[in-house]
This record gives C-alpha cells, structure tokens and sequence, in this order.
C-alpha cells in the first residue's frame, strides 16, 4: 500500500483514512506535511500523531491496537503509594512546560540515534503550549525539577507524548497525580500510544483502534472543569 504523501503548504489537508495504515511497520499512515497547529490538532482528533527522527521527514502514525488509560482503572502499587505519602515530589502544571519537553528529549539525545523530539517538535509543541493545547506535568524536589511529562488536551481527552526522570519514581508520581486531577476536571480517556509495561502496571490497556477512535469522537468536543490545569 502506497503512503500519502501530505502538502506541507497546506495544513487543512484531510489524512487518509487510519484503516489505510500499514500493519508493518504498525500504523503508519502519512509521510511530509507540517507541524503546525491546525495540522496537529486535526491529527490527534483522528487518532493520529508523529513521530520521527532527526533528519527524516515527517511520519504520521496510528496504530492498531491503541494503548489507552481510563482514569477510573488507575493501579497504584503499594510501594509507590508509599511513596506518595511521603511527599517527595511537589506536583505542579504548566509551571515549566518549554524545560520538561527539553529533559524529555535529552536523555535520548545521548544516544546514537539521536531524539525523536527534534528542533521542529519542541518548537510546535510549545507552540501548542502557548495556545492552550499542550500541557505539562512538573515534579520538584527542593526547587529542581526532577522528573514530569507532556502532551496535548482535547475535550475530555489527554494525549500522552513524553516523560522524564532523574529522581527515582518522580515521573511516576508525576503521572498518578495527573491521572487523579484528570478524573477530577471531567476527562474521560489518556492515549498512551503504544503498550509497554510500565504503563500497564499504572492501569493501561490496548484496545481495537475503531474502538478508540470512536471514543475521541464522542469526548475530544466535550467541556472540562474550569479549574483544570491550574495548581
């Protein structure tokens, strides 16, 4: 099956169908385009997002199953309960959302591959961070932010991108108390993409990607709580 090759001078081009995507590699479905707003919105309502590496062109993505959480189904493990009462970490949102997409990427930047989260994925993110549309999680300890994540809120639905750590459980303590104020605001579904098994220890599941698709129709349009992301 051929890819569809996106316009870059043209945001408001429809994507392909998702059950257009390849099954090797899983959920591939549009090379090219841009990465400006209108382009990633209008993706992540469809179910799709990029990524791709340094030097390559754009890769849209959507694959099939979906990795997703439903905050109602949040696993807490005894120890990190533990660990949350001890507190540790100071919990905040948006208080540094260009720093923790920048430790995100750092660590992998260290690698021979290189990162993922390029020069033009940082600046569109922040972007969308400045619109309204992205959001990021921060944990501190003593004033230094040690660990957090990022990604993009539509309606009731939380797209999971990223996230980092140099303390010990800081991005894990991070996510649940995200997950808990998620519940909290009126979300309804958190995309974590694809399946690892960090993610099903906190509660996540994978489910058919018409399954999921069907949910962002019927969530990513709806209100959330006025009081969301403030802290």
């Amino acid at each position: 099956m051929q890819l569809t090759v996106l316009n870059p001078k043209d945001p408001a081009q429809a994507f392909p169908s998702v059950e257009k995507a390849l099954a090797e590699p899983d959920g591939l479905l549009a090379i090219g385009g841009c990465l400006s707003e209108k382009r990633l919105l209008n993706a992540y309502r469809h179910g799709i997002f990029p990524w791709f590496n340094a030097g390559e062109p754009i890769l849209w993505w959507s694959p099939n199953p979906r990795t997703v959480l439903f905050p109602s189904n949040l696993i807490i493990s005894r120890s990190l309960r533990k660990t949350l009462r001890q507190n540790r970490f100071l919990v905040t949102f948006d208080r540094a959302f260009g720093a923790v997409i920048a430790a995100c990427a750092a660590p992998r930047a260290e690698e021979a591959q290189g990162t993922w989260i390029t020069t033009g994925i940082n600046q569109a993110y922040n972007r969308l961070h400045q619109a309204g549309f992205a959001h990021s999680v921060e944990a501190w300890s003593d004033g230094e932010l040690v660990g957090g994540l990022y990604g993009v809120a539509l309606g009731q639905v939380f797209f999971g991108e990223s996230m980092f750590h140099t303390r010990t459980d800081a991005s894990k303590v991070a996510f649940v108390v995200l997950i808990e104020n998620l519940k909290d605001w009126g979300y309804q579904l958190v995309d974590c993409q694809i399946h690892s098994g960090h993610l099903a220890s906190l509660g996540a599941e994978e489910i058919r990607r018409t399954d999921f698709i069907n949910l962002l129709t019927n969530f990513c349009g709806l209100p959330i709580s006025q009081q969301a992301w403030h802290s």
